[in-house]
Formats: C-alpha cells, structure tokens, sequence
C-alpha cells in the first residue's frame, strides 16, 4: 500500500477538527503547498442554498489511474477509529456540542447489530467481543467462551470460531485475535491478499516471528532465501499492519461537533446534502516554488522540489475525493431516509452498512469508516451518520420497522403516560403490538434502558 494510498484512507477517517490540523501541519512541512486564500473568501461568501454537489467520482478510479498499486480503495482501511453518537432530536446546537466516545467493544458491536445475524449469532459474537482487552485480543479461551454459552443455548465449538473469524474481519481488522501472529495475518489475507509477495509475508509470519519480533532481519533473509528488493517489500508490508488494532480507541474524543453536510429542500421538495463549506479549506500549488523547478541547476533542489510538488498534488487530490465520497454517501442516506427528515426518528427506515455499500459499490468497512466522526445538520438536529443506521424488526404486516423508530416511540409514549400511572414495560409491548410491531418485553426495556428512562415504579408520581 503506497503512502498516497494510505493517506487518502487517513484523511477520509479524520473529523473536521483532525482535518484541519493534519491540514495545517502538512502546510507547515510543505512549500509547494499553501492556502488559496481567494476561494476560501469565495465559498465563505456564497449562500449554502447555492452550492453545488461535487461531480460523483470514485476514489478507487483516480487513484488507481495515478498509482501503481497492489492495494484497492474499497478493502484496504486506516486501522484508527473513533465515534460519537447525538442522540437528541432538539434542534438547538447548544445541546449538540459534546459528543461520547466510543470504545472499541461499542464499536464492533454496532457493526454486529447492523449485519443480518441470527440471534444465537449475535449472542456468540456478544459473548466473544466481551472478552476483548483494550488492545483488541481474545483472551478468553473459546472452549470457556463455550462452556459458559451452553448455558444459554446449544452451540458448537466450530459456530464459535466461525463467529470469532467474522469479528477478525470487522473494523479494526485483526480484532479478537488469540495472539500477535493471528493478528497479523488476518491483516495481510484481508488487505494485501493479491500482493505478488503475500505467501512469502505469511511463510514468515507463519514459521519466522520469532526473528521478526527480534529484529534479526538478516537471519529473515538468509533463511527465507530473500532477494534484496522482496526482502524489503515484505518488510514494508508487514510493518503496515497494526499488532494493537484495539488501542486506537483508547485516547479518541471528540470535543465538539461542526456538521461536515447541511440537509435542505428544493424547490421540487428533493432532499439533498451538501457540504459545510465554513470548514472546508481550498489548498493550492505554491506558484513560486512550483516556478523554480524547471530553473534549478542543482540536483538535489531539483529532486526535492519535485518530490514536494507531487506530494501537494496528491494532498489536493485526497481532500477532494474526501470531500466527493463523504457528499455521496450523505445523498445515499437521505435518500433512503427521506421519512426521517419530514417527521423524525419514528419515520426512521431500517438501513445496514450492506444497503449504502452495495448502492455505491464500496465495502461496508469503508462506510463504516466515512460515518465514523462525521455529522449532518438536519431539520430535526445535528447527527451522526452512524444514527441512520439501525437493525429492523417484523411488523404484522410483514414489513420491518428500524429499531430506531422504535426507541422514538417508546419515547413519545412514555412522554406522554399519566405519572400517577405509567407505563410498564409489558404495557408498552401490548401497546407497540397493537400498532403492528412484534417486540419482546425485554426488547422494549433495552431500548428503555438505553435511552437513560427509568423503569415505571421509578417513574410514578404520587401528586
């Protein structure tokens, strides 16, 4: 994976504070590159209602057709995650300005609720993802995963590796690995499997991590009867995967929230996103420096400026397609969640990671990591594109209801309950079935407990 590459994924992961800061130092390294002072002015002084949606382009497309590369854009991911969730439909910004991190557990669990599992599958991932420490490692021995599991339900010891190499696959990559050599390799079959090197990198993973974690790098090349120039691109390979995938949770935060996308009507009424464009910074070559190139009699002038100017070139190009894939996905969910935006969560659509993947023909990963810490600004509030994701449940008629439309109606019942007597957790089941929604009781009191609303005896008012 080149470092353009991998610097396009990094930039599409940050939020808009981190942008701006990798931004700002990337300036500071860079001569070739500036600021262009005049199109920022420009878009800071144009009215939102005038922006136009950028031209749907695939990064895939233009990357590929400036490198050459072993690695694709839709399954290769920047190993660094972070998220925050708005829970609240108020539109007033001041009670959207701090927003919880997640930890990696919460994280690969959203992941879970959003894929098609049957339920003993989803208990067996939950059981695994409990016993992850921070650094992302299964620690707990499947067979006590599933001593304890039969307790519950009849499961075998191959569904349990089964649901184990499913979770590996999830973002970050590597997660609930027994150990360093597991961890790693799972990394090198997902992100680098077509590398004309990949068998070798996992001959050496597989029989020589003993040398790799030593540092004997010259024992890896006499034993492995390694050419100097694979020798090195195996090394590089290896040193791209990360032996802590979980550890990236650890410091995450998010202070405070800027929409990256304004939600508005036409006048035709379509719902459609655009960009924040107070947050947006317009980057340019340097035309000075950029001048002096074809000047420079000295060699190494000659090679370093080149060498900053091609990078430039590459930054402008990255933040771009940022900016491209983040408006098309945005698009793709207010499409889809049109209901949403008229009448808020209860209108909310069920939506997995599979449903915007496969319309814009990227992986689920890479969805995942575009709604990872960027926000909308809709009617009803400021939102996480994670929100629009939820899982479904059965209706009597044979549709699905998201289970976020779900916790707005346990809400508004609630909110509306006489408090002499309100409403127990059975009652709203009677309730919610009576509308055509089949939900268990335990179900309702999750969805209660997770909206921070205390159960009915806790609830009741004696005046």
């Amino acid at each position: 994976m080149t470092p353009q590459l991998q610097q396009a994924i990094r930039l599409l992961q940050l939020s808009t504070l981190d942008l701006q800061q990798e931004i700002q130092q990337v300036i500071e390294s860079n001569p070739l590159l500036e600021q262009d002072e005049a199109m920022t002015e420009n878009n800071l002084s144009e009215d939102k209602s005038d922006q136009e949606t950028p031209e749907p382009s695939s990064l895939e497309e233009i990357i590929n057709s400036e490198l050459s590369s072993d690695s694709q854009w839709d399954d290769t991911y920047d190993l660094s995650s972070s998220d925050a969730q708005i829970e609240s439909g108020n539109a007033n910004l001041l009670e959207t300005l701090n927003a919880a991190t997640v930890d990696l557990k919460e994280h690969l669990l959203w992941q879970v609720n959003m894929d098609n599992l049957s339920i003993q599958d989803r208990i067996i991932a939950n059981s695994i993802i409990d016993g992850l420490d921070q650094r992302g490692y299964l620690l707990e021995p499947i067979e006590e995963i599933h001593s304890n599991l039969n307790e519950q339900l009849i499961v075998d010891l191959d569904e349990i590796e089964n649901i184990v190499v499913y979770i590996q696959h999830l973002d970050p990559i590597g997660s609930a690995s027994r150990n360093l050599q597991e961890c790693l390799l799972v990394q090198l079959s997902i992100l680098h499997s077509d590398h004309v090197l990949y068998r070798k990198s996992c001959q050496l993973l597989e029989k020589r991590l003993d040398l790799l974690t030593k540092g004997d790098y010259k024992g890896l090349k006499k034993v492995h009867h390694l050419e100097d120039n694979e020798y090195e691109q195996i090394i590089d390979l290896i040193r791209s995967l990360n032996p802590n995938p979980g550890l990236a949770f650890e410091d995450s935060s998010v202070n405070y929230i800027t929409p990256d996308v304004y939600v508005s009507k036409t006048e035709t009424g379509q719902w459609i996103a655009t960009l924040n464009q107070d947050t947006e910074q317009t980057l340019k070559i340097n035309d000075y420096y950029a001048n002096m190139i074809p000047t420079t009699n000295n060699t190494t002038d000659k090679q370093y400026l080149k060498e900053r100017l091609q990078n430039a070139k590459w930054f402008i190009k990255a933040l771009q397609n940022r900016s491209t894939t983040i408006i098309n996905v945005a698009n793709e969910i207010i499409h889809r969640q049109a209901g949403f935006l008229k009448y808020g969560n209860q209108a909310m659509q069920p939506m997995i990671l599979k449903d915007i993947a496969g319309a814009l023909e990227l992986h689920e990963s890479t969805i995942s990591r575009v709604c990872t810490q960027k926000f909308m600004h809709t009617p009803h509030g400021i939102y996480e594109l994670k929100h629009f994701f939820s899982s479904h449940i059965e209706t009597n008629t044979g549709g699905e209801c998201s289970s976020t439309a779900i916790r707005a109606m346990i809400k508004q019942l609630i909110n509306k309950e006489n408090t002499q007597k309100p409403l127990s957790d059975n009652k709203l089941t009677t309730i919610l079935k009576q509308q055509g929604i089949n939900v268990a009781r335990r179900t309702v009191a999750k969805y209660r407990e997770g909206m921070a609303i205390p159960s009915s005896r806790e609830r009741r008012s004696l005046v």
